[in-house]
């Protein structure tokens, strides 16, 4: 069985539990489906069998998602960072997560073809934003406000002024 995280995130899906887990497992490493099985009793989402349940570890976090039927939509309000190292993990990972039909958005976040929500940030990031230099703070965001996917080189250049 597998050891499961205090604190773990659960997707509601209509159908498509076990494909998206399948693609999120295909873009992070240290990742793995665990089990997959279904309710066998009547529920609100249907007859016995009809909900699947997926455990899945992503980047060494545990996660679920469920078929369950329609309930409510993915939206902005709760979405999962990926801190990425590189220019390349960006790259990686904001190619990944679209895959199959995602779509971009503003400033380093994107929705996946399941409607998920992430956001696609260098580490140097949130070191710059925080930054006591205030202005390079500012110039910085200022330089992420008009990106869609991030690049670090020039929110780097932002950052020192160039």
């Amino acid at each position: 069985m597998p050891m499961l995280s205090k604190i773990a995130p659960s997707f509601w899906f209509v159908k498509e539990a076990e494909e998206a887990a399948n693609l999120y497992v295909s873009a992070f490493p240290d990742s793995r489906i665990d089990r997959v099985w279904t309710l066998e009793v009547e529920t609100p989402s249907g007859p016995p069998g009809s909900v699947k349940v997926v455990e899945f570890t992503l980047a060494g976090q545990s996660f679920t998602a469920m078929d369950a039927g329609k309930l409510d939509d993915f939206n902005h309000a709760i979405s999962f960072t990926v801190n990425c190292a590189d220019q390349a993990e960006i790259d990686h990972y904001w190619d990944a997560l679209q895959a199959g039909g995602g779509s971009p958005e503003q400033c380093g976040w994107l929705k996946d073809r399941f409607g998920v929500c992430w956001q696609i940030v260098p580490v140097a990031l949130n070191e710059m934003q925080s930054s006591s230099d205030r202005a390079a703070a500012g110039r910085t965001a200022v330089a992420m406000l008009k990106m869609v996917k991030l690049d670090l080189a020039k929110l780097q250049a932002a950052y020192d002024g160039a």
